[in-house]
């Protein structure tokens, strides 16, 4: 179905009203943490049941519903983080193990964030060609050959504990390329941690970690502009609905990524992301989506 535009942003969500969004919320509260791409999701789920496209303001939004699984999950990291780092600046201790990860996560944000801001208008504009399903299929497999490839070859033996600023950036670049719907913010930061040879589930902290400014500042930019639209009180209720489930199911799916993480390896996720790109692909080939 065509999107639905306001001032050029694409908030189809309103009408899919509260039982679809609530449905929609569950799937992306579970495919925005795990390294699956919510936004493939997001563009199949809604196609095949021959549903409106929520649209990438919806998607980006329930962005702040993963903020909230992230901080309540990694709690003590992200309580010790704030607190340690901001004693160690008024004690002038710099070279703090907490102050020093802090300021590396700060400086890793800055790539997606220019990026970000410079690609927004054809990021989030209604029927964006990046949003298109051949894109997301490509993007999927291409980010299934990567992890793959991150679990073969790495060394998965190192800790946050021994990370260092080269690691933050070169995870802070990966981020980037969540800008390409498909592609999934914590896949590409996971299979970047996993390169860079962490262990499993220190990847997946790392990841996390790092990638809460970038998910927090998205989630309130998209909220800012949808602020300015001028939206009745049904389409806030349905957004509010959507952000409420995501961030129950989205805790769920975090806790669920740690255990196979510690107990297993990502190649389920490798495995999965493979054929949700070839489905993708083959059904738009097929004219389907």
């Amino acid at each position: 179905m065509a999107s639905t535009c306001t001032q050029g942003i694409d908030t189809g969500f309103v009408a899919l009203g509260y039982g679809k969004v609530a449905a929609l919320g569950v799937l992306q509260g579970i495919t925005e943490l795990l390294p699956i791409s919510s936004t493939a999701h997001m563009r199949l789920v809604p196609a095949v049941l021959g549903w409106q496209d929520p649209g990438s303001a919806f998607s980006a939004a329930m962005q702040l519903a993963a903020v909230a699984a992230v901080v309540s999950y990694f709690w003590r990291d992200v309580r010790a983080l704030a607190t340690n780092s901001i004693v160690a600046m008024a004690r002038g201790q710099l070279q703090d193990p907490w102050f020093r990860l802090a300021l590396w996560i700060v400086l890793a944000t800055i790539p997606i964030a220019v990026a970000g801001l410079s690609a927004s208008k054809l990021l989030n504009t209604c029927n964006s060609p990046l949003r298109g399903v051949v894109v997301i299929g490509w993007a999927c497999v291409a980010m299934a050959v990567l992890l793959g490839a991150a679990e073969i070859y790495a060394r998965h033996r190192r800790t946050i504990g021994e990370a260092r600023l080269l690691d933050a950036m070169l995870v802070g670049l990966a981020q980037v390329g969540a800008l390409i719907p498909g592609v999934s913010r914590s896949g590409s930061t996971l299979t970047a941690a996993l390169a860079l040879g962490f262990k499993r589930d220190e990847a997946a902290r790392f990841s996390f970690l790092l990638g809460l400014p970038a998910i927090t500042l998205a989630g309130l930019k998209e909220l800012w502009e949808l602020y300015h639209l001028d939206l009745d009180h049904h389409a806030w209720s349905v957004l509010i609905v959507g952000l409420v489930v995501a961030s129950i199911s989205a805790f769920v799916a975090i806790w669920s990524l740690m255990r196979v993480l510690e107990r297993f390896s990502s190649w389920p996720f490798v495995i999965y992301r493979f054929v949700l790109g070839l489905v993708i692909l083959v059904g738009a080939m097929a004219g389907v989506l």
